[in-house]
């Protein structure tokens, strides 16, 4: 039986094996490393919202996890959600954080250890959502055009947290 988050794995530089949890974690420490943990967790469990959504249907697999086949194991289409477009600029071939992407995966670090052992805990289900089922988010220092008129569901740690409407019906309001 395999281990959690090792249904996915890709060569990376050097030829190492990227598994699932480690994508996970490498744009955890890119793109929220330096924020509190409760922020680097509600990062993680957007992307677990992203990942869960996709095996709901078609319409979900294509809007959340981008060219995902039918019947993927959870690990396969969290790696899918996670370089879905636009959702986060380090997988943006041309974005100035793709390089950090890059150097983040060839140093150890206190952050990214933080980063692998909450990237660990999502893979294997063991994540609470604080964000209330978030599938969008932003830095509250910026706003970008989607996020106008949109009510958040949650802020945490300098994040800003968004369920957006989906194929099978419009978001609801956070309790």
């Amino acid at each position: 039986m395999q281990r959690p988050g090792r249904a996915l794995a890709r060569r990376g530089r050097g030829g190492r094996v990227v598994t699932a949890p480690e994508l996970l974690a490498l744009t955890l420490r890119v793109e929220a490393g330096d924020r509190p943990v409760r922020a680097i967790e509600a990062l993680a469990a957007l992307v677990v919202n992203r990942a869960r959504l996709a095996m709901a249907g078609a319409a979900e697999r294509e809007r959340f996890a981008p060219g995902a086949r039918p019947g993927l194991a959870f690990p396969a289409l969290l790696a899918r959600a996670l370089r879905a477009p636009f959702l986060f600029g380090c997988w943006m071939p041309r974005h100035p954080r793709r390089a950090a992407l890059l150097e983040a995966a060839d140093r150890q670090d206190p952050a990214l250890a933080i980063c692998r052992r909450v990237a660990a805990r999502a893979v294997a289900g063991a994540l609470p959502d604080p964000t209330g089922g978030a599938t969008h988010w932003h830095a509250a220092e910026v706003l970008p055009g989607w996020a106008l008129g949109q009510v958040p569901v949650a802020e945490i740690g300098g994040l800003v947290f968004y369920r957006l409407a989906t194929a099978a019906g419009p978001a609801r309001a956070a309790a």
